[in-house]
């Protein structure tokens, strides 16, 4: 608990949204679910875009109303926050465990201090490591994951060695760079042992962006360069016919599971063009699924996430061959879509914990990590 919280004193949480990644739509919708259900919480709400070059832009309050209070869209792409403002930057604030925003071309001009950061970024510069590394170094409490899980859990060729070492369950699959893939003459011989179809994926990348289906008479060839678009590591694994269900995780050092969602697509696989510009809900929640299977998926789920050292959140994806009975975690994702037809928020409100419930969680979660943390030499001197 912060000291704000303590005295009854709103808590001022930053909201970071937008990046430089092709996840920047996704994450301005994200970031719009999160403000929206933070109103009139006991939240101080601050929004801080970062533009696709890199650069922090602070929303103004009455422009962040706007949109709050808006009426949203039929399709929740559409329905999100934009990066406006004026230049700011992020700095450490005058009290241990606190930043301040402050404009960029007057570093004493402070905009706003606050206690938490939510970074409602996907994909890379924001759900890999890279802001997480930023916001321990100022020194101010966050949502989610830290460094090395949030780094782990963004390159499917770490997160697929971590899962095999515990024990859980994945996919054939092989992976290489592009200098391999560029060596070689023939790709397939990179693939030798997968059975088509297969799913060719950037390494580092997330919202199915890059990732091709290659069935028997494909190009492999061509999916590989259009992995290799997005990053320059490859993973290529072995497709598995049978459901795509989905479960959150929430939680620390005793991580909770939720209930269990389907993804039904509609023709091939569940792409970016399903997840975000259909106009159909393909979320099915619960998932019809016997009880065994649905306990099964959620200790593997609360599996996965010890292993790539989670804290906070989570939703883990799975494949179940129902006709084998086998199960196979995909893939987790450290900061899952957070919009209200999102399938976190979802599973979790089935679980019988609501949107805000969710949020109120990950709050005090973060503040709890930053409690036990190493303090770093200088803090003292800060107090």
């Amino acid at each position: 608990m912060s000291e704000r919280q303590r005295a009854n004193a709103p808590v001022r949480i930053g909201i970071l949204f937008g990046g430089p990644s092709a996840e920047h739509d996704v994450s301005c919708a994200s970031a719009l679910g999160v403000a929206r259900a933070l109103a009139g919480g006991g939240y101080r709400t601050v929004a801080i875009g970062v533009t696709r070059g890199g650069g922090l832009r602070l929303v103004p309050e009455a422009t962040l109303s706007g949109f709050i209070e808006g009426t949203g869209a039929a399709r929740a792409i559409d329905d999100r926050l934009t990066v406006t403002g004026p230049a700011v930057e992020l700095r450490s604030g005058p009290r241990p465990g606190t930043a301040v925003v402050t404009a960029v071309d007057a570093p004493g001009a402070v905009h706003a201090e606050l206690d938490v950061v939510f970074p409602a970024l996907h994909g890379p510069f924001g759900e890999d490591g890279v802001v997480q590394g930023l916001l321990e170094s100022l020194g101010v409490p966050y949502v989610g994951c830290g460094i090395l899980a949030s780094a782990v859990g963004m390159d499917k060729v770490a997160m697929k060695r971590a899962l095999r070492a515990e024990g859980v369950p994945i996919t054939p699959q092989v992976s290489f760079d592009a200098a391999t893939y560029r060596a070689g003459e023939d790709p397939e011989k990179l693939v030798v042992g997968l059975r088509r179809p297969l799913f060719v994926k950037p390494a580092r990348m997330g919202s199915s962006i890059g990732i091709s289906r290659v069935a028997d008479g494909d190009d492999l060839a061509a999916a590989v360069e259009e992995a290799l678009r997005h990053d320059t590591v490859v993973v290529v694994e072995q497709g598995v016919t049978g459901r795509e269900l989905e479960c959150g995780v929430l939680g620390g050092t005793r991580p909770e599971a939720s209930a269990v969602g389907e993804v039904r697509v509609t023709g091939g696989w569940f792409d970016y063009r399903q997840k975000y510009l259909g106009d159909a809900d393909p979320m099915v929640v619960p998932a019809q699924l016997t009880d065994d299977v649905a306990e099964r998926i959620r200790e593997l789920s609360v599996r996965a996430f010890a292993a790539i050292g989670g804290w906070g959140l989570a939703r883990v994806d799975f494949l179940y061959d129902e006709t084998a009975g086998e199960l196979y975690v995909n893939e987790l994702n450290t900061m899952p879509g957070f919009t209200a037809h999102s399938m976190y928020p979802k599973v979790w409100a089935a679980a019988g914990v609501g949107y805000r419930e969710i949020l109120d969680r990950l709050v005090a979660l973060a503040f709890a990590r930053h409690a036990d943390r190493p303090r770093p030499a200088g803090e003292a001197e800060r107090r």
